[in-house]
């Protein structure tokens, strides 16, 4: 194996832009692996870890950009890097060929702006979202490994100037119709939503379109947002938004249960919200003071939809095509008699791999994750399944220098063959999710190895069950419905929920 590094110094890109680079160098002939990262000291320790820290990478630094791959060949290896600086003279733009290389510049040039869209490596974040707090404008922080401190000054600041800090680590928000990040075409509508998962808003918000109804705002908080360290300074400004915002008629939360004294502050600020609000805290389910009376929770994603669209002071018909619907009997049933007897799930959505431990919880099945609810579930290997496997493909131990599988499939899509070649393997669950930014056909990334999959059960007369969940909208540039009929064409049972592709396997593992 060949390996190769290209320092180019003094040019900085954003961390969205280079995922792009190094898409485009992944699929050139010949490479196996690559990584297009800035010298930050984060990114170096990351090169280090899959050999491909030379030593004149150590001397760069956060300004300077690092480009290494592995090849089949020398000459392989030379061929590609000799493209990658046409495509960052090029970039993905087809507007004006005018750089902006500062927030100011930027700023200059569109004075009007209320909003700071945040993309630098997690070193910088924090620099450039206090630039933009202090000129007047919203942030939202798409970066993650900013330090907690700094991430707790940042929305302290915009506290004091009445201003909204989406992130760090945000993927997802949608601001009076606009996506941003991570985000699906929907209509608009009454319903507000807080959320700290980029996925769970994906997930709730597309619902809401596909039943019929719109969203107001998705405002993004942030991973951290509802720790005691940040107090849900985000959450609680969010809150009060949607309070104020007279489109919204009903307020809905979807997040991970908040530690224990973020909690109790955001039941006291219930207490001053007039309209309906709808809290789906994902988890374990401890009673909460105020439950039924100054809000309702719910413990599903699906449950949160069904819930907002009731409380509304208006309802219509679902349409034809709405997600809230109760699964369909199927006669599928795993062979008792057969080795295969465990399932795994590869999922581009942590989110998704949450929720799916909270139900294969509550229908007692054991597993094991790779981000597990409790250590005791903890995967040793992260990359060597065992019995049952839930794994989340976007956390950071699979996507450090590589595209997230929402945006790339080819990570997931040798998983798929890994855990389709294993003979006890029963059930493989999938997500798909659409949108801004995702990848322009995912599931046609991973046809190949569905049918792979498929096709090396078959080849020893047995079976192996492929579920998928697909979210997103027929709006949406890769056409949900386009999408679900690839699925259905490859033989794969497909739901329009995360929730209901779980409890579907559930059952199956069950023998229900």
């Amino acid at each position: 194996m060949n390996s190769k590094v290209l320092i180019i110094e003094n040019q900085y890109y954003d961390s969205l832009f280079l995922m792009g680079i190094n898409k485009r160098l992944s699929d050139e002939p010949g490479i196996t692996q690559s990584a297009v990262l800035m010298g930050t000291e984060n990114n170096k320790k990351l090169l280090a870890e899959i050999g491909l820290l030379r030593e004149e990478a150590k001397a760069t630094g956060p300004n300077d950009l690092i480009i290494g791959v592995f090849s089949e060949s020398e000459k392989m290896a030379d061929e590609a890097l000799s493209k990658v600086e046409g495509w960052l003279d090029k970039g993905f733009s087809t507007g004006s060929s005018e750089k902006n290389r500062t927030f100011e510049s930027g700023l200059l040039k569109q004075p009007s702006s209320n909003l700071a869209v945040i993309t630098v490596p997690g070193e910088f974040a924090a620099r450039e979202a206090n630039k933009a707090l202090n000129a007047g404008l919203n942030v939202f922080i798409f970066s993650s490994n900013v330090d907690v401190e700094e991430e707790l000054e940042l929305k302290t600041l915009a506290r004091e100037k009445g201003l909204l800090v989406m992130g760090p680590d945000c993927g997802t928000s949608i601001i009076n119709g606009v996506g941003i990040g991570f985000a699906n075409r929907v209509r608009k509508g009454a319903i507000g939503v807080i959320g700290a998962s980029g996925t769970g808003l994906q997930e709730f918000t597309s619902q809401v379109h596909n039943a019929g109804f719109g969203i107001s705002h998705a405002i993004g908080t942030g991973s951290r947002d509802l720790s005691n360290a940040i107090g849900g300074l985000t959450t609680i400004y969010a809150l009060h938004l949607l309070q104020e915002d007279d489109e919204t008629k009903v307020i809905v939360i979807v997040s991970k249960l908040p530690e224990k004294a973020t909690l109790a502050k955001l039941v006291k600020e219930f207490k001053k919200i007039s309209k309906p609000v709808v809290a789906c805290f994902l988890g374990f389910k401890p009673s909460i003071d105020g439950e039924g009376t100054l809000f309702k929770k719910v413990d599903l994603i699906d449950d949160a939809v069904a819930l907002s669209i009731s409380c509304l002071p208006e309802q219509k018909p679902l349409e034809s095509e709405g997600v809230i619907k109760t699964i369909t009997p199927t006669v599928v049933q795993l062979d008792k008699h057969s080795q295969r007897k465990f399932i795994r799930g590869l999922f581009a959505g942590g989110t998704f791999c949450y929720q799916t431990q909270q139900i294969f919880t509550q229908e007692g099945i054991p597993f094991y994750s790779s981000d597990p609810l409790e250590n005791k579930w903890l995967l040793k290997n992260p990359e060597q399944s065992q019995e049952n496997s839930l794994i989340d493909m976007g956390d950071e131990y699979f996507t450090l220098g590589k595209p997230h599988p929402m945006m790339d499939g080819t990570m997931r899509a040798k998983r798929i063959r890994q855990e389709g070649a294993d003979p006890e393997v029963a059930i493989l669950l999938l997500d798909f999710i659409l949108g801004f930014n995702a990848s322009n056909d995912p599931v046609g990334g991973a046809l190949d190895a569905i049918k792979y999959a498929r096709g090396h059960a078959l080849s020893a007369r047995e079976e192996i069950v492929i579920v998928a969940s697909v979210t997103g909208t027929k709006e949406d540039s890769q056409d949900a419905d386009l999408q679900i009929k690839l699925l259905e064409e490859a033989g794969v049972i497909v739901f329009r929920s995360n929730a209901q592709a779980a409890q579907f396997c559930a059952k199956l593992l069950k023998g229900e």
